[in-house]
């Protein structure tokens, strides 16, 4: 509630500010309990889930109190408290997809989403990485140290200078090694193709 607060200056000019009414957090806390049953209903449609919806109305009021005072009295504290609970939503979804932890409860899945959730096949993996290994260890040793060195992340400066050969020849090198390597694993590079 809004209360005008007369005074004058020293021109003896009458001037009128406004003061908000400060209301205490009990009197909120009576506000916003009748509001409970239709913000679980409004929860529920976001979330389909009742533990997130349990999560997302105790998100909302802590906000709620958190910005109390910004909360003008006598608007609708209804429609306040919805656009808490949306944007809420809003910005939790957007947090969960950024990090991949976003969980969908519906029936019918997207390819993509089978893909992101599937287990890869450990025996397969293990056959692959043996056989990378192999085509590794059948490199000769002037191809196979740079490149190791390369993968390893050392820049071609620096394994010139471990190496003591010329940087051209590091290059050269490495760029061989990625042609046998590339004839040795072709199967590997048509599956993913």
């Amino acid at each position: 509630m809004i209360y005008p607060l007369v005074w004058y200056c020293s021109c003896c000019l009458k001037i009128t500010s406004l003061k908000r009414k400060i209301m205490t957090t009990n009197q909120f806390t009576a506000l916003i309990s009748d509001y409970d049953s239709s913000l679980r209903s409004f929860a529920l449609k976001f979330t389909r889930d009742e533990d997130d919806a349990n999560d997302l109305i105790q998100d909302t009021m802590m906000k709620a109190f958190r910005y109390m005072d910004r909360y003008q009295d006598g608007t609708n504290l209804k429609g306040w408290l919805y656009t808490i609970m949306r944007n809420t939503f809003i910005n939790n979804y957007r947090k969960l997809s950024r990090t991949g932890e976003l969980i969908t409860q519906s029936e019918e899945l997207s390819s993509v989403q089978l893909s992101t959730s599937s287990t890869k096949n450990t025996a397969e993996g293990a056959f692959v990485l043996g056989d990378i290994q192999g085509a590794l260890l059948n490199l000769a040793e002037q191809y196979r140290v740079p490149f190791v060195r390369y993968v390893e992340g050392y820049k071609y400066e620096e394994i010139a200078a471990e190496l003591s050969i010329p940087l051209g020849t590091v290059k050269t090198r490495i760029h061989e090694a990625r042609r046998i390597l590339s004839r040795k694993l072709q199967m590997y590079k048509e599956k993913v193709n």
